[in-house]
C-alpha cells in the first residue's frame, strides 16, 4: 500500500492567517529529499522558504505563483519513499501549529483549474496521514500590531471585468508583466485567462497596449465594425463642464487581491476601527529655537520619551474586553515605515535609553531590515506607543490610527514657515504640526492634552 502525506501550510509566523506562493523549487513528479525547499512563500512579514517535510516523490501541488493560500490548507502531498531520511513522528518541522478549527479549501486543492475558488480564511493547520486534516490554530498575527483572528471565510473567484474573466492573481500578474488582458488569448475553461496565458502573452509580445485585440480559440472572424461615433464635449454649448456619463457606470478597473502586507493591513486597521475610540488633539511645534542642523526624526522621539516619563498614562497598553490597562516603565516606539508593500511598524526598543546618534543608527537598521524584508517577526509587535512621520511626504494634520493594545499614536505634519505674533510685532517661525490620536477608554482628554503640551516644550528647547 502507497504511503501518502499531505502536508498542509505551517502557521510560517506568529498566526498569520494565509500567504502567498512566490516561486515553487519542484513540480508534480519530481523526487525530493526530506528539509529539501519545497516553495518559497510570502507572508506579511517575510518571504519565506518551507522545507519538505518528506522524503519521496510530488504528487500534487497547491495553486502556483501568486495564489494565497490560507495556513491549514494542503500545500502539497507526496509518496512517502521508506528507503530515504525521513523526520520521527513528533519531530518538530521548524514551524509552529495548533489547535482551533478545520482548514478550508484552497486553490490547487481537490478539483484544479483556472475558474477554481481560491478561499481564504484564519485558520492553521500541519502536516498529517493519508490527506486527514488535523485540528487547527486560531491565533493571529500582523504587521501593524497584534490582533484576534476570526472563522469568517472569503471566497474570490475568477470574474469578468471588461469582458475578461481571470482570477485576481492573474489580473495582477498582468499588471506586473504589463500586459492587457483583453488582448490575451484565453485558454482556460469557460474562456478564463490563465498564468500561462499571461506570461506566454508577455513573452511573444502579443498583448501590448495598443496591439490588436486576441480572438478566441473557437471564435469566428468578425465582421467589420461600423465607423465609430464622433467623441462627445466634456463641454456644453455655453462651454461649462458636463457630466457626460450618468453617475454609477460599472467601474472600468480590474480587481486586485490583497496579499502579504497589505492583507493583513486592511484586517488590522479594519479591528482597530471596531475597537478603539480614538480622539484626536492638534497644535503646532515651535522650532525657532533650534541651532544649526539637527535630526527631525530624533527630536521627535526624545519629545515623546520626554512626554511618556510627564503623562505615563499614553505609553500604555489597554484591554478593553477586562478594562485593564498597562503602564510601562520603559517606552518602545513603533516607528510607521511605508513601502511599496504596504505599512511596516517596527519597534524602536529603549527609546528612553537613546542619545540622537543611538536613535539614528536604530532606525536606519530598522528601516534596512524592512526594504530587504530580513526584519524578525518580534521586531514588529510589542511597541507601547507609536510615531508616524508622514509629513516627510505631505500633510499638515492627520488622524493617525491607533492600534491595540496600545492607546497612542502621533502624528508629526509638514514643517512650514509660518506668521507668529511675539511681543512687539511679528515674525516667521518654522513650526511642525502635531497630531495626537489617543484612544479615549483609556486616558482623559487632560492627559492627552498635558502629553502633547510636554511634546511641544520639548521640540522648543534649541538643542
Amino acid at each position: 500500500m502507497t504511503d501518502k502525506k499531505t502536508f498542509f501550510l505551517p502557521d510560517l509566523g506568529e498566526g498569520l492567517p494565509d500567504a502567498t506562493i512566490v516561486e515553487w523549487f519542484v513540480k508534480v513528479g519530481d523526487t525530493i529529499r526530506l528539509d529539501d525547499n519545497l516553495v518559497s512563500m510570502e507572508t506579511a512579514k517575510a518571504v519565506v522558504e518551507v522545507p519538505s517535510p518528506v522524503s519521496g516523490k510530488v504528487l500534487r501541488l497547491a495553486g502556483a505563483a501568486g495564489d494565497v493560500i490560507v495556513t491549514g490548507s494542503m500545500l502539497a502531498e507526496f509518496e512517502v519513499d521508506p528507503s530515504a531520511p525521513q523526520r520521527a513522528e513528533g519531530q518538530d518541522t521548524g514551524h509552529h501549529h495548533g489547535g482551533g478549527h478545520a482548514p478550508a479549501k484552497s486553490v490547487g486543492s481537490d478539483a484544479p483549474g483556472p475558474g477554481n475558488a481560491v478561499v481564504a480564511s484564519d485558520e492553521g493547520g500541519e502536516i498529517s496521514e493519508g490527506g486527514t486534516k488535523p485540528e487547527a490554530r486560531a491565533d493571529a498575527g500582523t504587521v501593524v500590531g497584534a490582533m484576534q483572528s476570526s472563522d469568517a471565510v472569503r471566497s474570490e473567484q475568477a470574474v469578468a471585468v471588461g469582458g475578461v474573466k481571470a482570477m485576481p492573481a492573474v489580473r495582477a500578474l498582468a499588471r506586473k508583466l504589463g500586459v492587457e488582458l483583453g488582448l490575451v488569448r484565453a485558454t482556460g475553461n469557460d474562456g478564463v485567462v490563465t498564468m500561462d496565458d499571461v506570461k506566454r502573452a508577455a513573452a511573444d509580445g502579443s498583448a501590448r497596449p495598443g496591439s490588436a485585440p486576441a480572438l478566441p480559440a473557437s471564435a469566428p472572424a468578425a465582421a467589420p465594425a461600423a465607423a465609430a461615433p464622433a467623441s462627445r464635449s466634456t463641454l456644453s454649448q455655453s462651454g461649462k463642464p458636463m457630466r457626460t456619463q450618468p453617475p454609477g457606470v460599472k467601474a472600468s478597473g480590474q480587481p486586485e487581491q490583497l496579499k502579504g502586507v497589505r492583507r493583513n493591513m486592511a484586517r488590522v486597521m479594519a479591528d482597530a476601527h471596531s475597537k478603539v475610540v480614538p480622539t484626536t488633539l492638534v497644535d503646532d511645534a515651535d522650532l525657532h529655537a533650534w541651532i544649526g542642523k539637527q535630526d527631525i526624526t530624533a527630536r521627535l522621539v526624545r519629545a515623546i520619551v520626554a512626554a511618556c516619563k510627564a503623562v505615563p498614562a499614553l505609553n500604555a497598553w489597554f484591554d478593553g474586553e477586562n478594562l485593564t490597562r498597562t503602564l510601562h516603565p520603559h517606552v518602545d516606539i513603533g516607528i510607521a515605515v511605508d513601502t511599496d508593500d504596504g505599512l511596516f511598524v517596527p519597534a524602536l526598543r529603549n527609546a528612553d535609553m537613546l542619545d540622537g546618534a543611538g536613535i539614528r543608527t536604530a532606525i536606519g537598521r530598522l528601516r534596512t531590515q524592512v526594504e530587504d524584508r530580513s526584519i524578525a517577526a518580534s521586531e514588529l509587535s510589542g511597541f507601547t506607543i507609536s510615531l508616524s512621520n508622514f509629513g516627510m511626504f505631505a500633510g499638515r494634520y492627520a488622524t493617525p490610527v491607533v492600534v491595540p493594545p496600545t492607546v497612542a499614536i502621533v502624528g508629526a505634519g509638514k514643517l512650514s514657515h509660518d506668521v507668529v505674533g511675539v511681543i512687539g510685532g511679528i515674525e516667521v517661525h518654522r513650526r511642525m504640526p502635531l497630531s495626537l490620536t489617543f484612544d479615549h477608554r483609556a486616558c482623559t482628554g487632560g492627559e492627552a492634552a498635558r502629553f502633547l503640551r510636554a511634546m511641544l516644550d520639548d521640540l522648543a528647547l534649541p538643542m
